[in-house]
């Protein structure tokens, strides 16, 4: 059977990924793989990526990531959108270890052959979002209601 999907250059940014058929809604497409590392690990192998705007860093809670550079696979090239057609869901590891959490990226429609797949990366910082971050977060999906950026906007403290 012909595989889901295919990775290639992607008008949003750089490399993307792409229905190499049409693709019902609700469907497991692909795992987030990589080497799991502690905040303190990423934090001390990567430094301060904020700056970079560029990360295959997915964060599974407040102690592991998953870091698509090491051993990833191309679900790290699926782009963000503000608009997205697919969602990242993290599944608990049955045996309690959150070392052992996985994420898997599901379709949230159908998507058509050829049509990029994106979703919301929901990236959040602690840094105040200055227009320099705002810059480097760019979002440039084309979608009718992108916000401009891919950060999440800050909560607001009462």
């Amino acid at each position: 059977m012909k595989p889901y999907l295919v990775t290639r250059r992607s008008p949003i940014h750089g490399n993307g990924v792409f229905a190499a058929r049409d693709i019902p809604e609700g469907i497991e497409l692909i795992e987030y793989k990589g080497r799991r590392l502690t905040h303190a690990e990423a934090d001390e192998k990567y430094g301060d990526s904020v700056e970079s705007g560029h990360t295959f860093l997915f964060t599974l809670d407040d102690e592991y990531i998953i870091d698509g550079n090491d051993n990833g696979n191309d679900a790290r090239y699926i782009n963000h959108s503000c608009d997205p057609n697919c969602q990242a869901f993290l599944h608990e590891s049955p045996d309690g270890d959150p070392r052992h959490q996985f994420v898997m990226i599901e379709s949230l429609r159908e998507i058509a052959y050829g049509e990029e797949l994106t979703y919301d990366y929901k990236i959040t910082l602690q840094q105040r979002h200055s227009a320099k971050l705002l810059k480097i977060w760019a979002c440039h999906c084309g979608a009718a209601y992108c916000t401009g950026t891919m950060l999440k906007p800050k909560s607001r403290k009462r």
